[in-house]
């Protein structure tokens, strides 16, 4: 994953990695902390068609929240 958020341009820290994950359970509509759920739904959207529409979701979605600019 460390990958996924390079490439959109997020440097993960202590201080922002709960806030990212957090989001992504609620973009996934995933239990919060079921983490092994969410990130196996990750995996899965980054192999679809929906790849670089779903990276893209995720970056605004961090832009909002004030994460990344």
């Amino acid at each position: 994953m460390k990958e996924l958020f390079e490439e959109i341009g997020v440097e993960l820290t202590k201080e922002n990695r709960d806030k990212i994950d957090e989001l992504i359970h609620d973009m996934l509509s995933v239990d919060y902390p079921n983490s092994a759920a969410a990130w196996k739904m990750v995996r899965k959207k980054l192999s679809s068609d929906d790849a670089e529409g779903f990276k893209q979701r995720l970056k605004v979605s961090l832009m909002n929240m004030g994460i990344i600019s």
